[in-house]
């Protein structure tokens, strides 16, 4: 039984640990309800760019200091942004737990956000988008997202375009830091080798005085535009491809099936799009699914990475599968090893603090409560082949499916009608 505490403070900060007792590292993080979808168009990016720039210096540390700090601990010191929240983390030894989430506070609380510091991570940031720019497999699923979640925030980057990267100065990061680093939108999470009343009392320290901060409004929720676009670059020496159809938000009660389907299709070495498209016809080296669910909103998508001359064949072959997903009922065998590759990935994910305390995190972000694995694996059992036949037959429909291919020449034209399953 999972040893999970939760307490909410007045100022609307949330407090959630697991203590595993067998361990001696804690991971903490602190969690902001802020990410890319948050940002208005002009301001695109700068999440991920504020996540970047308190590691710059704080109030009471240089940049030099902040990364000595984590050293002189042994601690592992980490942040990404993502589209609906930003997460900074910390691992460090049990004794170091004090250190380790004073070191996290000032981060969040105190950034400089020095002039000179934001002309440097603007070029710094630039880069990191080119980087995206010259990586095909991670610039079709960009593509793909800016056009299946087309004129909503959900669609675009993460990391912001050059342009709206360049436009950010202190005035307009600070501005947004106010809007949005506050505790009614933070959530702290720690696991490991602890004690939930310490937590608490490091939490109150640093957070319990500080005002809640304004309400923000609720965003409208994406409409999926499932268009079949084309984008040359004829640098490349493979053609790169990501299907998409819709998928359930996190909390949907199909979320259970969809994940076992998606499993099913292409979510390991036994999947069929592994078996068919790699395996027996040797057409991709790297050929999978997967699926983006977010609060109201959620999308599967597939992708292939396959020679030019190839791509017709491994468009029609995905078909396909979605195809014989809508008309056939799994077997007993194969929605068993689903299900126990779903139970075993989960499980093996969840050996370290780090996993852990993430765990805690998107639970309480998504479902507002600590969902146990027994409850998930309960959940993932229950999925029958007539669920899995049912939300076949409802994602994978040829209208609403979506198409981008990142290919060395144009020539090729995929029309609605192949996508027909």
């Amino acid at each position: 039984m999972a040893d999970v505490q939760k307490e909410v403070f007045p100022n609307g900060l949330t407090l959630v640990t697991e203590a595993m007792p067998a361990v001696r590292s804690v991971s903490v993080g602190i969690w902001m309800s802020v990410g890319s979808r948050n940002e208005r168009e002009v301001e695109n990016g700068i999440t991920h760019f504020l996540e970047h720039m308190v590691f710059k210096g704080t109030k009471h540390r240089s940049a030099e200091e902040i990364a000595r700090a984590a050293d002189s601990i042994g601690g592992h010191l980490d942040a990404f942004t993502a589209k609906e929240f930003t997460s900074f983390s910390m691992k460090a030894l049990d004794e170091h737990l004090p250190r380790a989430f004073e070191m996290l506070s000032d981060l969040v609380k105190n950034p400089l956000v020095r002039p000179e510091d934001v002309s440097k991570e603007c070029r710094v940031v630039q880069e990191e988008i080119k980087m995206v720019e010259d990586t095909p497999d991670d610039l079709v699923h960009e593509i793909f997202t800016q056009s299946y979640w087309q004129g909503h925030p959900l669609g675009r980057p993460i990391l912001g375009t050059r342009q709206s990267v360049g436009s950010f100065d202190r005035r307009v990061l600070l501005s947004f830091f106010h809007r949005h680093y506050r505790p009614s939108a933070m959530l702290v999470t720690a696991a490991g080798h602890l004690e939930h009343s310490q937590v608490r009392d490091l939490v109150a320290k640093e957070f319990g005085d500080l005002p809640a901060g304004p309400g923000r409004p609720p965003g409208k929720p994406p409409v999926p535009s499932p268009s079949i676009k084309v984008r040359r670059k004829k640098e490349l020496e493979q053609a790169h491809i990501c299907l998409g159809a819709p998928a359930y938000p996190q909390a949907h009660p199909s979320r259970y099936a969809c994940a076992v389907m998606n499993a099913v299709l292409g979510g390991g070495m036994s999947s069929r799009l592994f078996q068919n498209i790699r395996e027996k016809r040797g057409l991709a080296y790297a050929v999978f699914s997967g699926v983006s669910a977010f609060h109201d909103a959620g999308c599967l998508s597939v992708y292939a990475g396959t020679a030019k001359g190839n791509v017709r064949q491994v468009v029609n072959l995905v078909i396909e599968e979605f195809r014989g997903l809508k008309s056939k009922p799994l077997t007993a065998e194969e929605l068993g090893r689903a299900k126990d590759y779903l139970k075993g990935s989960l499980l093996l994910g969840l050996e370290s603090t780090t996993s852990r305390m993430s765990n805690l995190a998107r639970q309480e972000m998504y479902f507002g409560r600590h969902v146990s694995l027994d409850e998930i694996a309960a959940s993932i059992d229950a999925v029958t082949a007539d669920d899995i036949l049912a939300i076949s037959r409802e994602l994978f429909d040829g209208s609403r499916l979506a198409l981008t291919l990142l290919t060395p020449e144009d020539s090729l034209h995929i029309a609605r009608k192949d996508l027909d399953c």
